[in-house]
């Protein structure tokens, strides 16, 4: 391997070491945010760990065919030590940033579609059952005036002929109760009667 080569490779570690800091800083960063819990950050820890050590091996395979050598770890630790002293600050940042613009957009959303969908079905909602209640209030007062003009002179008529048999016929006490249970019921459905 010739030294352009491995300047090649010393110059892709110390990238990879770099874009290994920013992801794990964002990453860091991110579920400092999200609060998730310590089983879940651990198997993240191992995700990244992971993904970082194939991210590196894919570059190194790339740069000189897979060779590991002194350089390659000299690269990666250049490439760490110089984004966490000059470039940290510059990706929490930019990462916090992202979050506030993204939970912002998040509410956004949410308040369109509070005012877009919710807002209306629920105003729908109210308009209906003022509607349904209008309805079965016109209904109750149909059928108090069909009770009034057909019901109750037929019933008086009926009750009338058949009063000189109801004398002669003993009704039981259950049966009164009954009849007063449901004269109590229509009373207070039809109070002017």
């Amino acid at each position: 391997m010739n030294l352009h080569m491995q300047w090649i490779t010393l110059l892709w570690m110390m990238f990879s070491g770099a874009l290994m800091g920013v992801i794990y800083d964002s990453y860091r960063i991110v579920s400092g945010r999200l609060q998730v819990a310590n089983i879940i950050n651990h198997m993240l820890d191992v995700v990244y760990w992971i993904a970082a050590a194939l991210f590196v091996f894919h570059n190194l395979y790339h740069s000189n065919f897979g060779e590991l050598r002194f350089y390659v770890f000299l690269g990666l630790f250049i490439g760490v030590w110089i984004y966490f002293l000059f470039l940290s600050f510059i990706t929490e940042k930019i990462v916090v940033t992202l979050i506030k613009v993204t939970s912002y957009i998040y509410n956004l959303i949410l308040k369109i579609f509070s005012i877009v969908i919710i807002t209306p079905l629920v105003g729908l909602f109210k308009v209906l059952r003022v509607l349904l209640l209008w309805l079965w209030t016109v209904v109750v007062n149909i059928a108090k005036i069909i009770s009034k003009i057909t019901v109750i002179p037929l019933w008086k008529l009926f009750a009338w002929a058949t009063k000189p048999l109801w004398r002669h016929f003993f009704v039981p006490k259950w049966v009164n109760s009954i009849w007063n249970k449901i004269v109590t019921i229509w009373t207070k459905l039809f109070p002017n009667n």
